[in-house]
């Protein structure tokens, strides 16, 4: 029996994969360097620091870590307000979950100044029992150590915990730590491997997620 449900944040719940991918070729563009999907899929997923790294490393860049990401946040601000969206199905699910009793908490690679900018935007921090956030981790996705905090703080055993992933890395951290793993990927992720994973959804709406977690749509 699933007793609770830990979300991912990018992608999964609000479309800022694509924001993230305009950040990106803009980035790039201003220092002449080509953008790939080889490379998106390489830092999906990962912490920031440990996604700027990846970047970092395949086009050879001299600037800081710090420095590409101080730049990064100041393109994704100026653009997040005006582009940021929940992804389908979202609104509909969180309220199944709450009229269901079911707990639910967000455990999301982004740094924890991010998430709750994107959460604050439509109001939805307090509909969670917590955030797990990049900055609270040792080892990001895809290591398990995110989703064994967040069965830890939700009082429930990781197979009792449904966790939704819309990237590879993000699905193997969950099935690392033995939870129920649904991967929801968008347009940026459907060429990813989710092996492990118990199905493949079509989107935050379809019917599988809802019967395996015993509500009825």
């Amino acid at each position: 029996m699933l007793r609770a449900v830990a979300f991912d944040l990018d992608g999964l719940m609000f479309n800022t994969e694509q924001i993230y991918t305009h950040v990106l070729k803009e980035l790039l563009r201003r220092r002449e360097k080509e953008f790939t999907h080889d490379l998106v899929n390489q830092m999906m997923g990962r912490p920031a620091k440990a996604a700027f790294g990846v970047l970092s490393s395949y086009h050879s860049l001299d600037e800081s870590l710090e420095e590409l990401m101080e730049e990064s946040d100041a393109i994704f601000l100026g653009i997040l307000d005006e582009q940021l969206q929940p992804m389908p199905g979202l609104i509909e699910l969180l309220a199944a979950l709450e009229q269901a009793n079911i707990p639910k908490a967000i455990a999301t690679s982004s740094r924890r100044s991010f998430t709750q900018r994107i959460l604050g935007k439509f109001g939805f921090e307090p509909r969670f029992e917590f955030l797990i956030t990049g900055d609270d981790v040792t080892d990001g996705k895809p290591h398990p150590e995110i989703y064994l905090k967040a069965a830890e703080r939700l009082a429930v055993p990781p197979a009792e915990m449904l966790v939704l992933e819309d990237s590879q890395n993000g699905c193997r951290a969950a099935i690392a730590a033995g939870a129920f793993a649904v991967a929801v990927p968008g347009e940026h992720s459907r060429s990813h491997d989710f092996t492990g994973a118990e199905f493949v959804a079509e989107g935050l709406s379809d019917p599988r997620i809802y019967a395996a977690l015993g509500i009825d749509v």
